[in-house]
């Protein structure tokens, strides 16, 4: 099945060090580019967040959001050194002794004074589980939306291929037809210079026209592209590329078969083809 790169996940998680949530959001790219937000406790990990994101996808640009929220117990608490502040209280009163100018100690100037408050330091590893745990969560549930959004981009394909081949089936059944209606237009052109003209040379050169507008291959080629475009929406794979490359030669041949037109019928098909392969195109951009 295929996947489409554009897709969107959330999950939460409420524990006992808070709350965890974490947004993936996925776009078209040529290639994998993961952009990862997380706090700074978490940053840390975040070789080994990537490593779990590239693991299950292939190709987008896919934005992770990490937003954590401590609970009071594990934030905002102050651990106060009381050796360490009495020590600094101490020499406070040492130097007015030796100033003689004694004045009263500031408690906010002895809170600030270096290693007297350690802000308490939480154990962080339980956010580290629980937060891999969710990112694969978020991960399972992106994938089911791009395989949901893949399959309804996979039915506009397989429409447009449907309606591709039916002109290139139309297309091959007007061939006698139209090369008939040429053959006739140029007898008649040349009926009028007969007097003038070599009959040998004239069946000569009107040999080598209907060969040239002869579009029999383009229209096997076509053929073969559509059904490989119909395999390949069926492989359990990243197919965006190899897509993309078929809409290439889908596009060569609606080009040849154009040039090589002597008929409005067998033009019309070629305009039709391309602006059908043009929409297919434009789906396939968003294809893993």
């Amino acid at each position: 099945m295929i996947k489409s790169m554009t897709a969107f996940a959330r999950m939460q998680v409420n524990e006992a060090f808070g709350t965890l949530v974490c947004e993936l959001r996925g776009v078209n790219h040529r290639f994998l580019e993961l952009h990862l937000r997380l706090p700074d406790e978490l940053r840390a990990q975040e070789a080994g967040y990537r490593e779990i994101i590239s693991g299950r996808l292939k190709r987008g640009k896919v934005e992770c959001n990490v937003r954590l929220q401590l609970s009071k117990s594990h934030s905002g608490k102050l651990d106060i050194d009381q050796l360490q502040a009495k020590a600094v209280v101490d020499a406070c009163h040492v130097v007015n002794d030796l100033l003689r100018q004694p004045s009263e100690v500031n408690s906010m100037d002895v809170l600030n004074w270096p290693g007297v408050v350690q802000e308490f330091q939480p154990d962080i590893k339980p956010v580290y589980a629980a937060l891999e745990k969710l990112l694969r969560q978020a991960l399972e549930e992106l994938v089911k939306n791009r395989l949901r959004e893949g399959e309804r981009l996979a039915t506009i394909l397989q429409q447009r291929c449907e309606s591709m081949q039916q002109i290139v089936n139309r297309t091959r059944e007007n061939m006698p037809q139209i090369q008939q209606r040429y053959r006739e237009k140029i007898q008649a052109k040349l009926a009028e210079l007969a007097s003038q003209i070599d009959h040998d040379r004239m069946e000569q050169e009107l040999l080598h026209f209907l060969q040239k507008m002869d579009v029999e291959e383009e229209l096997d080629r076509l053929d073969c592209h559509l059904k490989e475009i119909q395999e390949v929406l069926l492989r359990d794979e990243a197919v965006g590329r190899r897509l993309d490359f078929l809409m290439q030669e889908l596009n060569r041949e609606a080009n040849t078969l154009g040039s090589k037109s002597v008929d409005i019928t067998s033009t019309q098909a070629s305009v039709e083809l391309k602006v059908l392969i043009e929409q297919m195109r434009e789906q396939i951009q968003n294809i893993e």
